[in-house]
C-alpha cells in the first residue's frame, strides 16, 4: 500500500492537469444536489401527502425508488468516469435533475411522480458524492484525502442550507411552486458548474493494478472485496436505519418532537466535525483498522441509545459523537478502493462497492419501521441495529 502512495506523490498524479476551479465547484454542487434533489423532500413530503391525498408510504416509496436507481447505475456510471473524466458525466447529470425536480412537482397522478423520481434516481448517480469522489481521486493523486474532505464538509451543509430555506419558501408556496423555484436555483448552479469547472484533462489512470497482474474483475471478486462490501453494506443499513429512527426514540425516551429534531440536527453538526478528524486518523491507522474501529465505534453509539434512557443531555452527546463516526464513515468509504487498489479503476469498483450499501440505505427507513412493533419498540431496534454493526465489523476484519 505504501508503495501505491509512494508512486503517486513521486508522478504528482493530477498535479499539473486538474482544473483549479474543480474544487470548489463541486464543493458548491455537492451542496445544491443534496439539499434539492434529496434533502428537500422530507421538508416537503409532509405537505406533498396533504395536498394529493397520496399515502406517506407511497410517496416514500417513489424517494427510495430513486435511491435503488441511483445504486444499480453508479456502477456503469463508474465505468465511464474511468475512460472519461467527471465532466460529461456529471454535467449530463445535472441536466437531468434540472428535468426530473419539475417532474416531480408538475405531476399529475402518482405514477407520474414515481417516474419523475426514477429519472432523479440516474441524476443521483452522476452527481452526487460517487462521481464527485472520482474526480478528486485521480485529479488530486496522493492529496486526495484533503481534496475529499473539503467536499464531504461542503456536502454536509447541505441540510443545513436548504431545510430551512425548503421550509420557508414552503410557508409562503405550495409543494409544486417551491420545487419549481429550487429546479431553477439546481440549473443555475450546478449545469454551467460542471459544464466549465471539470474541463481540465483527465489524466491517465496509474498502472498500480495492471502491474501486479490483476484487473477490476477480479478485485471485484476476490475475498478482500466482497468481505469489505458486505461489512459496509450492513452498516449502512444500521446507520441509516438509526438516522430515520432517532426522533421517534427520544421521543419514548420522553422528549419532545421538536428536542429530538434538535438532537437530530446536533448530529448532523458532528457529522461535520467528525470530517476533520479523518486525515488524522488516515495518517495513524492501517485501512483495516480503521474500519474496523469506526464501524465498531458507531455499533456502540447505537447501543448506547438502545441502553441509556437520559437524561436527554447525555441523549444529545451520543447523537453529536454518532454523528462524528457518521462523517468519518463517509470519508472511508470514499478511500475504501484506493487504499486497497490504487485508483486505476476507482470508478468502476466505487460504484460496485456503493451499490449494495445504497439500496441497504433506501431499505432502511422501511426495515426499521416494520421492525420496531415485533421487536418491542425502539429500544429493542436499536439493540439489533447495534448487533448488525458489531457483525459488519467482523466482517471488515478480512477486508
Amino acid at each position: 500500500m505504501a508503495d501505491l502512495h509512494t508512486s503517486e506523490a513521486v508522478t504528482g498524479t493530477g498535479d499539473r492537469s486538474r482544473p483549479r476551479a474543480a474544487l470548489p465547484a463541486l464543493c458548491a454542487t455537492q451542496i445544491t444536489s443534496w439539499g434539492i434533489v434529496y434533502y428537500a423532500f422530507p421538508v416537503l413530503n409532509p405537505q406533498i401527502t396533504a395536498a394529493t391525498g397520496w399515502s406517506t408510504t407511497a410517496t416514500t416509496a417513489a424517494f427510495s425508488g430513486a435511491l435503488l436507481v441511483s445504486a444499480f447505475t453508479g456502477i456503469p456510471v463508474g465505468r465511464i468516469l474511468d475512460r472519461r473524466g467527471p465532466r460529461a458525466v456529471m454535467t449530463t447529470g445535472s441536466v437531468l435533475g434540472v428535468a426530473a425536480v419539475p417532474a416531480i412537482a408538475f405531476a399529475p397522478n402518482l405514477i407520474a411522480f414515481t417516474a419523475a423520481w426514477l429519472l432523479a434516481g440516474v441524476a443521483m448517480a452522476a452527481t452526487f458524492y460517487q462521481p464527485a469522489f472520482a474526480a478528486l481521486t485521480r485529479w488530486w493523486g496522493a492529496d486526495r484525502v484533503r481534496a475529499l474532505t473539503v467536499v464531504t464538509l461542503a456536502g454536509g451543509l447541505a441540510s443545513t442550507v436548504f431545510a430551512p430555506l425548503t421550509a420557508t419558501l414552503a410557508e409562503h408556496l405550495s409543494w409544486r411552486s417551491t420545487y419549481a423555484v429550487l429546479a431553477v436555483l439546481l440549473a443555475l448552479v450546478t449545469v454551467p458548474a460542471h459544464a466549465l469547472a471539470l474541463r481540465g484533462l483527465w489524466p491517465p489512470a496509474p498502472e498500480s493494478l495492471s502491474q501486479r497482474g490483476t484487473n477490476s474483475g477480479s478485485v471485484a471478486r476476490s475475498r478482500p472485496f466482497l468481505m469489505l462490501a458486505t461489512a459496509l453494506t450492513l452498516n449502512s443499513f444500521a446507520m441509516y436505519a438509526v438516522v430515520i429512527a432517532l426522533v421517534p426514540l427520544l421521543i419514548t425516551r420522553g422528549a419532545s418532537p421538536t428536542a429530538a429534531a434538535w438532537a437530530l440536527g446536533l448530529g448532523g453538526a458532528g457529522q461535520t466535525l467528525g470530517r476533520t478528524l479523518y486525515a488524522t486518523l488516515a495518517c495513524h491507522t492501517a485501512v483495516t483498522t480503521r474500519t474496523v474501529v469506526l464501524i465498531a465505534l458507531g455499533g456502540t453509539t447505537t447501543a448506547s441509545f438502545a441502553a441509556v434512557s437520559g437524561p436527554f443531555p447525555l441523549l444529545v452527546g451520543v447523537a453529536i459523537a454518532a454523528g462524528m463516526v457518521r462523517g468519518n464513515l463517509t470519508l472511508l468509504q470514499a478511500t475504501a478502493v484506493t487504499d486497497r487498489w490504487g485508483t486505476t479503476h476507482y470508478g468502476r469498483l466505487s460504484g460496485m462497492l456503493a451499490a449494495p450499501a445504497t439500496i441497504a440505505a433506501a431499505l432502511a427507513p422501511f426495515a426499521g419501521a416494520a421492525l420496531a412493533g415485533p421487536l418491542g419498540g425502539y429500544p429493542g431496534l436499536f439493540a439489533v441495529l447495534a448487533l448488525t454493526s458489531a457483525v459488519a465489523a467482523l466482517l471488515a476484519l478480512g477486508s
